[in-house]
């Protein structure tokens, strides 16, 4: 019994020693361990990801991210952190991640080249592509059906790029209108402002469910891009900081708790309205749970 005791003392203080080395080897875990806080940036309006309920963060996205920091105190000995939300948007998102007032981003932000440059990302949590939503009765559905009208989009985002070099490419001679928010770019739609606001599908989906008519609107059939990851977003050059935080999404993936929260935020009614988004686990997103490794650049 006596050598029993010895050998999980003893390891207790290994993994003690390895979990002090692997703070002190990130700047993030540092200022985490050492503020007794962790920094989560949170959207208002991105159902079911990241958005608002009586001024609560709430989310599929947040839930992930909560999950990970309970994760890290248990395997890094920080204790129970203290949770702030900071609010960040498509605009200052990258600015205030890089500045450290945002530990991690628990929102819809795509993972591409060019953001991997100003960020670290996490393994992918979801997969959408950009399409277009319009009025029913304008039956606008295909790429050619953009052309010659008013087309919004909202700053800050890959959409713009995307509309923008399709506009190029094929000369749409569309009108491009930038918006402040997902919300205001939809009421321009609803409104006959804007033909079209091309955003990424999953959140055209939301912001139609919570319309006073959904049937009024119509997600286009084209998209304006192949299907690309969301990714919790962290500071840049702390590969120790994304490596726990992906060691924690690994376990999460790997266990009922990643299915228990798709079928929450993808299946089931919706706070605080009950909407249901009704957005079965596709094969894509499958394989990048059961194997997350394989989906790194």
């Amino acid at each position: 019994m006596k050598w029993l005791v010895a050998v999980l003392v003893s390891s207790a203080i290994w993994q003690g020693a390895a979990a002090s080395e692997q703070v002190a080897a990130s700047p993030t875990l540092s200022r985490i361990a050492s503020a007794g806080e962790i920094a989560i940036g949170h959207r208002s309006s991105e159902v079911p990801f990241s958005y608002l309920v009586n001024d609560q963060p709430t989310g599929y996205a947040i839930d992930l991210c909560l999950n990970v920091i309970e994760g890290l105190e248990e395997t890094l000995g920080l204790g129970d952190l203290k949770v702030t939300y900071v609010p960040v948007t498509p605009a200052n998102r990258f600015i205030l991640v890089r500045n450290g007032e945002v530990d991690i981003e628990c929102g819809v932000t795509t993972n591409t080249p060019e953001r991997r440059r100003q960020a670290a990302f996490s393994y992918p949590h979801f997969l959408t592509a950009t399409r277009y939503v319009s009025l029913a009765e304008q039956h606008m559905d295909s790429v050619q059906d953009l052309a010659g009208r008013s087309v919004v989009s909202t700053t800050g985002t890959i959409n713009i790029a995307q509309l923008n070099e399709l506009n190029r490419t094929e000369r749409l001679n569309v009108s491009v209108i930038l918006s402040r928010n997902h919300e205001e770019a939809f009421a321009m739609v609803a409104s006959g402002q804007a033909s079209a606001f091309v955003m990424d599908e999953i959140l055209l989906a939301g912001l139609v469910s919570s319309a006073a008519e959904p049937a009024a609107f119509h997600i286009s059939q084209a998209t304006l891009s192949s299907a690309e990851p969301y990714g919790l977003m962290m500071p840049p050059g702390d590969p120790v900081f994304v490596e726990m935080v992906n060691k924690e999404l690994r376990d999460i993936y790997q266990s009922d708790t990643i299915h228990n929260l798709y079928e929450k935020w993808f299946l089931q009614p919706l706070p605080p309205d009950g909407r249901v988004l009704n957005l079965p686990l596709g094969p894509a997103l499958a394989a990048i749970f059961a194997n997350p490794e394989q989906h790194v650049e």
